[in-house]
């Protein structure tokens, strides 16, 4: 691929992240008045195993389904061949239907606190980005992404990672 290619796409990249990012941020008031009823954060987005929708886990599967503003997100986790990191995967769905999204944007808050964020990339039916979360305790898994119609949509999940 041309150099200059690689540097014109990275740009156009960038400056999308910075529209969603800043368009988010412009709308923290409107969507915490929107969504003062609901309970905290944390309570929103822990998965409630008895839920018909409950996680698929085992030592190489997490898959978690939620419902998010009516979009239906799956939210799957899997290592990397290399053991080192893992692929956060994202894939939403409306009426059965896969979605093409406008922008996708992930973030992780570590068990030490730390947080990391990233732009989640199309691949196939999914958005993918790459984290480290072979650190023991939870991870706090989130996505905020913009549909076809201007709407952003924001939600997440818990990754528990446990030593053995």
């Amino acid at each position: 691929m041309n150099r200059h290619l690689i540097i014109a796409v990275a740009a156009i990249m960038a400056m999308g992240l910075a529209s969603l990012l800043q368009a988010g941020e412009q709308d923290t008031a409107h969507d915490h008045a929107q969504h003062q009823d609901e309970p905290d954060m944390e309570q929103h987005m822990r998965h409630d195993h008895g839920d018909p929708q409950s996680p698929m886990t085992g030592e190489d599967v997490f898959l978690i389904k939620k419902d998010i503003d009516g979009y239906q997100v799956s939210f799957h986790v899997m290592r990397t061949d290399e053991g080192q990191g893992h692929h956060f995967m994202v894939r939403v769905e409306k009426n059965g239907e896969i979605i093409d999204l406008a922008a996708a944007n992930s973030k992780v808050i570590h068990p030490d606190g730390a947080e990391e964020s990233k732009v989640l990339m199309k691949t196939g039916d999914w958005y993918t980005a790459g984290y480290d979360l072979t650190h023991e305790g939870e991870h706090q898994l989130m996505v905020l992404f913009k549909t076809a119609d201007g709407l952003k949509h924001f939600g997440g999940v818990y990754y528990a990672m446990h030593m053995e």
